[in-house]
Parts: C-alpha cells; structure tokens; sequence
C-alpha cells in the first residue's frame, strides 16, 4: 500500500511539474506587443456613428418627403462603404424597391427634420407639434448616430432605378 502511495504521489508531481512549468504563449510569437494607448485615443473616435445604427435610418429628399430607410451597407474587405442599400416606398417591408447608391449621394444630417404639418406625432427620437414646427429631441450631441439621410430625387425617380438584388452578385 505503501508503494501505491508512493507512486501515486510521484506520477502527481511529475505530471502536476510539467503542467505548471508551461505557460501560455501567444499564437504568433513574431507579432509586436500590444502598447498603450496616446492619453487623447478617445478624442480619434469623436464625431464616428456606429455602422449597426445607420441601418433603418429615414432618408428624406430636399423637400423632406421620407423616401425609405437604409436597409444595409456593403463594405469591402479593407472595410470601406462601397454602397448603400436603400429600401423604397413599400409598407412594413413588403413592396419595398432596394436600390443600391454609393456614399457619397447621400448627406447625413445630425439636425431633425423640419416639418409644415399640424399633426403630433410621437417616436422614440423626435416629437412635433403645431405647424411649422421644429422636431425637438432629448439626444445627446454625439450618440453615435446622425439624425437622417438626404439624398436627391423623389420616390418616383428613385423606384424607376435598377432594383438591387443580392442574388445578382453571388
């Protein structure tokens, strides 16, 4: 019994040694440490909106009229916007006409949209009442996201352009 023990206790110390003596290692022992940060790192990303909350944003035209919202961004390998998937018109997503438009034809606007009509209408990012109104909201200046697109054209225009289709580029 004594020799089982002995043993025991001998292939634990052994086995215990060689597994307390590894330490873990980086995958790639080449690449450089990471180092710290510059104490002004958080002021680089000021003014920056988050990808994930300019999907659904409203696009409006000059005249203000809603034209649709951004249903999706498609982004190159190095990570740059190469277009903007743009649902228009349709209802609750049916009907809807995506057409595909590069960056630089939309304007993004951190400022609410002025609006003439003498409706109230409530959501979770502006209110509007009385005619000729200003949309008021309780955002901070910076939260992550401008307030709406605007892009040229009407909905006419806009549905008359090639319909974007995912299938089309597989």
């Amino acid at each position: 019994m004594k020799s089982f023990l002995a043993v025991a206790l001998l292939g634990t110390a052994v086995i215990g040694g060689v597994a307390f003596a590894q330490s873990t290692q980086p995958a790639d022992r080449g690449a450089p440490a990471a180092t710290a940060q510059p104490a002004d790192a958080k002021m680089a990303l000021k003014g920056n909106w988050r990808a994930s909350k300019l999907m659904g944003l409203k696009v409006y035209n000059e005249a203000n009229e809603k034209l649709g919202d951004i249903n999706e961004l498609l982004v190159d390998k190095s990570g740059k916007i190469n277009a903007v998937v743009i649902g228009i018109g349709g209802f609750l997503g049916m009907g809807e006409h995506d057409i595909a438009v590069s960056m630089d034809k939309l304007k993004f606007v951190e400022e609410p949209i002025r609006t003439s009509s003498s409706s109230t209408s409530t959501n979770s990012r502006d209110t509007t009442t009385g005619a000729a109104s200003t949309n008021t909201t309780n955002r901070n200046a910076n939260d992550w996201v401008p307030d709406h697109a605007v892009m040229s054209g009407n909905k006419e225009q806009l549905k008359a352009l090639p319909q974007f289709k995912y299938s089309d580029y597989n």
